[in-house]
């Protein structure tokens, strides 16, 4: 039997779900229920009301998210060593550092950080929501970490002074990119269309066509008309991209952006950790309670803002009449 084959007996059997982050190998995504970003996946786990066991083929911090969210649920995640460097970055004593200089300061942090430095914040953001999120908050200066470049987006976006934590976090992999690959592939696709992480660096940022979260490139490059896009984010993207759009063409910005951490997930990894049940992710109460407030606030940002939106389109349906 293949393993794919056996993985897929293994979940029936043991009423486990498989998430697998756009990063992800192909044949990886291929055997999961769901694809998408970190906590767009955790939340799709909390609506499987009969699934067991969530095994998470991402990285640490995804899979704590997904145990804080889900905390009726086992949560594996398939490589022990599956580490986000950028989450490593930013660590308690780093906050309460920041924390004694600006005390007044909200402090949002980015969900890529590890469950010990969520529980500090007042809230999370994801890389699709932190304009809104910031926009939401009664305050002209914020804290944020651990992304500098996703912290100088943000200020970009919403006019207020965006303070980052650490001075310099970042994300290896999407440093890589360089605006001089991207004019050499628009030398020969003069028509492509450009799409970049918030992730990388202002000089990226600025030839973009459009900015977004890994999902968001999805939904653009469905509704675009574009035949061509040039992609600025890790390279598993690519896979689900031209699997939902075979008839466009999708270039990698940078062939060697690659994350190591995301790779380490593997069908035998998988396989493994879903017959044993090894490698579970725990997060003690009392952090998981704080860590799970700072995400359910930005939940309630979100909601918030969207009525505010749904409340104001109605209004004006109803006085144009």
């Amino acid at each position: 039997m293949a393993l794919a084959d056996k993985i897929l007996r293994l979940k029936r059997e043991k009423r486990a779900v498989v998430l697998a982050h756009n990063y992800q190998r192909p044949e990886v995504q291929d055997i999961a229920d769901y694809v998408g970003d970190s906590i767009e996946l955790s939340r799709k786990a909390m609506e499987e009301k009969d699934a067991e066991i969530i095994v998470f083929a991402a990285v640490d911090f995804m899979a704590e998210s997904a145990a804080i969210l889900n905390p009726d649920k086992k949560v594996l995640l398939p490589s022990a060593g599956a580490r986000c460097p950028m989450a490593q970055m930013l660590t308690v004593d780093e906050i309460k550092r920041w924390r004694t200089h600006y005390p007044l300061l909200p402090l949002v942090l980015y969900v890529n950080t590890l469950a010990s430095a969520k529980a500090y914040c007042d809230v999370c953001c994801t890389s699709a929501n932190a304009v809104e999120v910031v926009n939401a908050l009664d305050a002209e200066t914020v804290l944020f970490g651990p992304d500098h470049n996703l912290a100088e987006y943000v200020q970009e976006k919403t006019g207020k002074k965006v303070i980052p934590i650490p001075e310099r976090g970042f994300c290896p992999t999407h440093l890589l990119f360089q605006p001089e690959d991207v004019q050499a592939l628009k030398a020969q696709y003069p028509d492509a269309v450009v799409m970049v992480h918030p992730e990388c660096a202002a000089e990226m940022r600025k030839i973009a066509d459009f900015i977004g979260s890994t999902s968001q490139m999805c939904k653009y490059a469905k509704e675009n008309a574009a035949k061509t896009f040039i992609v600025a984010t890790e390279e598993g993207l690519l896979h689900r991209l031209k699997k939902e759009n075979p008839e466009k063409r999708f270039l990698l910005a940078y062939e060697g952006a690659v994350c190591p951490n995301m790779k380490l997930n593997t069908l035998e990894r998988i396989y493994t950790a879903l017959k044993e049940e090894r490698h579970i992710v725990t997060v003690p109460e009392p952090i998981a309670s704080k860590a799970r407030k700072a995400l359910e606030k930005m939940f309630e940002l979100k909601i918030e803002k969207r009525l505010k939106r749904d409340n104001h389109c109605f209004e004006e349906f109803h006085t144009s009449f």
